[in-house]
């Protein structure tokens, strides 16, 4: 076949070069120019033109697709010229139909080459589908990669079925390839599906204090294959992402405000008058302390116990930060120290009175 080819485009060099085919020639030369001259136009003025109509709409859709397509549109005016002049010059059939095929292909390219940009890591993706789809940002380079690879494999099989050639076996294979690679790269991609879950569901982000089963502390970074972890102790915990998105997560920076629940036990011999009085000082001072939320104080006496009378104090602070939380716990512990000090109120502590009988011997 390209045997055939050559022998029709040297004869074809005979027939051009030729008087009476030197017309067709230079009006074929003159149907590429004026492609030439339109392509520079459009570079020099239309692009501009239509760029700053595409800014007076307030969307940036519209700019992106214009830059992403501006090489590829120069590129298809200059192939376009090239086709038309090649059309009117009198070429056999065979070298025609080549011409025909190789210019649905430049098309498929071109348009595949548009796409591409589009879909770039700062181009479509990075704003207006992560705002739609309320995509994290270090999820658009994964997506970004996915679609370019989908459109090249995409333009491939387009081009290789323009050019009759069998894409059924070419697909089989990437399938089983597929297959083989899922297979051996099981724990990577486990991993990395976990990590794309906890980026889209964002049960928590880099800083937060949160705990699971297997670890707790402040996370300092996720990936797609792992986690990492600052525990208390300050070593740094690396888990990997298919095991976390498996546990139940509990993220004790999302609380919003932080639970003080304890039990004041003072001795048996308080008077009653002076056990209301302690609940309701108690009581006021913790609406009235500024790091403790309003909404909830419960101050009640609720047990006789063994050894005490217990009043319970439950409250909430308004900081979840633990060292701010301990500050707020502690002048609450100080202030009611001082009531029961000035109610003259002693705290009990664990005691068992003992009674001894003796029988009497006469």
């Amino acid at each position: 076949m390209l045997a055939d080819y050559a022998n029709q485009m040297t004869d074809l060099s005979i027939r051009v070069f030729n008087y009476e085919n030197l017309q067709y020639a230079v009006m074929a030369l003159l149907i590429f120019l004026t492609f030439l001259f339109l392509q520079k136009l459009f570079s020099c003025y239309l692009f501009k033109w239509l760029l700053k109509i595409s800014q007076r709409t307030g969307h940036t859709l519209d700019d992106k697709l214009l830059l992403a397509f501006k090489r590829p549109i120069q590129a298809l005016i200059i192939i376009l010229g090239l086709y038309m002049a090649l059309l009117y010059l009198p070429l056999p059939l065979a070298v025609d139909a080549f011409v025909h095929r190789l210019f649905r292909s430049s098309l498929v390219v071109i348009l595949a080459w548009g796409f591409y940009d589009l879909t770039g890591n700062n181009s479509l993706l990075s704003e207006e589908l992560k705002e739609k789809l309320n995509l994290d940002s270090m999820l658009i380079p994964f997506f970004s990669n996915v679609v370019r690879f989908v459109i090249l494999a995409l333009a491939i099989v387009i081009v290789a079925q323009e050019w009759n050639y069998d894409v059924n076996g070419f697909i089989a294979g990437l399938g089983l390839g597929g297959l083989a690679f899922a297979l051996a790269a099981k724990d990577a991609l486990a991993n990395i599906f976990g990590g794309i879950v906890i980026i889209m569901e964002k049960p928590f982000v880099i800083g937060d204090w949160i705990a699971a089963s297997s670890v707790e502390g402040t996370v300092e970074n996720i990936s797609f294959r792992s986690t990492k972890i600052r525990s208390f102790s300050q070593s740094l915990i690396t888990i990997p992402n298919s095991m976390l998105a498996g546990e139940a997560i509990t993220n004790h920076s999302r609380m919003g405000k932080r639970r003080i629940n304890f039990y004041l036990g003072i001795t048996y011999d308080t008077p009653r008058n002076k056990v209301e009085s302690c609940i309701q000082r108690i009581k006021q001072m913790l609406v009235q302390h500024h790091g403790i939320h309003p909404e909830t104080v419960l101050v009640y006496f609720e047990i006789f116990n063994e050894s005490s009378l217990d009043i319970m104090i439950y409250c909430f602070t308004n900081t979840t930060v633990w060292a701010e939380y301990l500050e707020v716990k502690q002048d609450i512990n100080l202030k009611i120290m001082e009531i029961l000090e000035e109610e003259g109120v002693s705290i009990a502590f664990p005691s068992r009175t003992i009674y001894l009988e003796q029988d009497k011997l006469q």
